[in-house]
């Protein structure tokens, strides 16, 4: 997962209270993130306002020629000195829903060519049918994408959409088309689970192992997002510290690959020469499971890479606190009934990815 697809389904799960704590913490304006105060209105507009397709067209221009992003619409930003513009104050989207179907319709013909998988969510809306949107722009397969209002081939570059320059443009129209690996997980799981379950989760030598723990469990999947043939895959974890000798990371199923050996805490998968991803192809890794006891003596940190020969990797992160660590496995102990909310909360909470 891209990091503005991190940013996107972090506002589809937690809707207002993720644009609160963009507020709160005072969140800048990114690579992979941008505000936006919404012009246009249901009331006194019949389409998408000019100012509102400009920021579009550009958006969906910087973002896409670059890595992604995400704007959102109803955050207005206040500049700070030190770090840039922040978010400052919610000026809530009038009409969302109209305003919603006029972002739509206005997203092919922002520019040349046309992105097609620009996405839009509602994010809120309340009693008066005002709220806010977030509209996610991924990296586009066809580059480079120029506005349609002024002919301009726009990048991101820190937080702002910029004119590319001409040495850009040209590697652009250069440049054969590369694959883009993004990492997926499918068959979530979350269980309790008592020791007796696992023979070999705890050596007999200890004396006193918990009585219960969580397994996380989900399947590590390639997705091949380009026009290109991936060749090559990898995917690489190390695990820095597990919290604790009670605690475990395993990977299964992953008999089809290359596993190179390693040092102890590193795991290392490689595709088989023959082997070949086509465009829109997804491909299993293996099945990572995340084991954690309710002792806890140190952080949870788990760091992975993913990616294809001439792809640009994607690093990932699973990290806890220690004190993280016993909230969570306390909380999902008290909660057995709620593993699915319980598991949302860990990979969106503790899992970062860009």
């Amino acid at each position: 997962m891209s990091r503005a697809e991190d940013i996107f389904q972090k506002l589809v799960y937690f809707g207002e209270d993720a644009i609160d704590e963009f507020i709160l913490n005072l969140q800048t304006e990114e690579l992979f993130l941008d505000f936006k105060q919404a012009v246009s209105t249901g009331k006194n507009f019949t389409t998408l306002h000019k100012d509102d397709r400009r920021n579009l067209a550009k958006a969906i221009s910087g973002f896409g020629n670059s890595e992604g992003g995400v704007v959102v619409w109803g955050v207005v930003c206040s500049r700070d000195t030190e770090v840039g513009d922040v978010a400052k104050a919610k000026v809530k989207v009038k009409n969302v829903h109209r305003f919603l179907s006029w972002l739509e319709n206005a997203i092919s013909g922002c520019t040349i060519p046309s992105h097609n998988k620009v996405r839009n969510h509602i994010v809120s809306v309340d009693e008066n049918g005002d709220g806010f949107v977030a509209t996610y722009i991924p990296k586009s397969d066809i580059t480079p994408l120029m506005t349609t209002s002024n002919s301009t081939i726009y990048i991101r570059s820190g937080s702002n959409n910029v004119p590319a320059p001409y040495a850009v443009i040209a590697g652009m129209f250069g440049k054969s088309p590369q694959p883009n690996i993004e990492l997926l997980l499918e068959d979530k799981n979350l269980e309790i689970l008592e020791n007796i379950d696992e023979d070999m989760l705890y050596p007999k030598t200890i004396d006193n192992p918990p009585e219960k723990y969580v397994k996380i469990s989900f399947s590590v999947i390639a997705d091949n997002q380009s026009n290109a043939i991936a060749k090559e895959l990898y995917f690489s974890c190390t695990t820095e510290q597990t919290g604790s000798d009670y605690n475990k990371v395993r990977f299964l199923g992953y008999n089809q690959m290359d596993s190179l050996l390693g040092i102890a805490g590193h795991f290392n998968l490689i595709t088989k020469p023959e082997m070949r991803l086509p465009p829109r192809g997804k491909l299993k890794f293996t099945t990572m499971q995340i084991i954690l006891s309710p002792f806890a003596e140190t952080d949870f940190c788990l760091n992975g890479v993913i990616g294809a020969q001439n792809a640009t990797p994607k690093d990932f992160r699973i990290m806890l606190t220690k004190n993280q660590l016993r909230s969570f496995v306390a909380k999902a102990l008290r909660n057995e009934d709620e593993k699915e909310a319980l598991l949302l909360e860990f990979l969106t909470t503790f899992l970062k990815s860009a």
